[in-house]
């Protein structure tokens, strides 16, 4: 069982969430004896069960997954999900962009558009788009999350409801057809959803891994946004829920190393 658990906190350290079903088959145990797993290392510090599965823990007990991390985890989903993404924005517009791996993916893939106003609560996000000709940058500010480049706070939170954006595209933990948008961070969560009120109109960019889950933090329903991104990865059988808001993209294997 001791190394069963190790292998669990392996994984969680790899991906940052590990799936009940998954490591089930896995070990080769039914699905109740990797519940009870769970719960000892939830015990010990090590994670926090959600549905479906678990997120990894930093040592102040709140989710918190490097940026080193995801950047490099499902990366031709996150770059297929980006580009299309991309096609949505026109010259001149005002976008509000959320932190994370995907949306800085997206950022990058708008280096060829000669004016746009970033309005960002992540600081690589903050970096690329001050280094492109021709665009504007509001940052919001606000304290910043260890390791993951995220502004938060109530700076950040006021800024948000002062501006007013064509677009807000959005990361997330977790979306669920009843739970809807959901994650793992209350101060997270609040700008989110300061976002989304700030914006005409909202895609979230996710990849299907953050499908089927929730997470503690409620952002918001799916019928809040008007697009949900993500891959072909994301079982046929599942994406009747999530309604015609819903875009699966497919992914270049070639992708990982480009």
């Amino acid at each position: 069982m001791t190394t069963r658990h190790e292998l669990i906190r392996r994984e969680l350290l790899a991906n940052g969430f590990v799936a009940t079903s998954e490591l089930s088959e896995r070990f080769g145990v039914d699905v109740s004896t990797i519940r009870r797993d769970l719960a000892v290392l939830e015990r010990e510090g090590a994670l926090r069960r959600s549905h479906g599965g678990a997120t990894a823990l930093t040592v102040a007990g709140e989710p918190d997954i490097p940026y080193r991390l995801k950047k490099t985890k499902r990366l031709p989903q996150k770059k297929a999900i980006a580009e299309h993404a991309a096609g949505l924005v026109s010259d001149g517009q005002i976008l509000v962009i959320d932190s994370g791996s995907t949306t800085y993916a997206f950022v990058e893939r708008l280096r060829h558009l000669n004016s746009l106003t970033i309005v960002t609560n992540d600081l690589r996000v903050a970096k690329f788009s001050a280094e492109q000709a021709g665009w504007m940058l509001l940052v919001t500010g606000g304290q910043v999350m260890e390791g993951v480049y995220t502004m938060i706070g109530d700076h950040a939170v006021r800024l948000l409801g002062e501006v007013r954006a064509d677009w807000a595209f959005l990361g997330a933990d977790a979306i669920d057809p009843t739970a809807g948008i959901t994650n793992s961070s209350l101060e997270e969560s609040k700008a989110k959803r300061a976002m989304i009120v700030s914006a005409s109109a909202t895609a979230v960019l996710a990849d299907s891994s953050k499908f089927g889950h929730r997470s503690v933090c409620p952002v918001a329903a799916i019928d809040d946004v008007r697009h949900l991104i993500t891959d072909d990865d994301l079982p046929v059988a599942d994406r009747g829920a999530y309604g015609d808001r819903l875009i699966c993209v497919a992914a270049d294997p070639a992708a990982e190393s480009s």
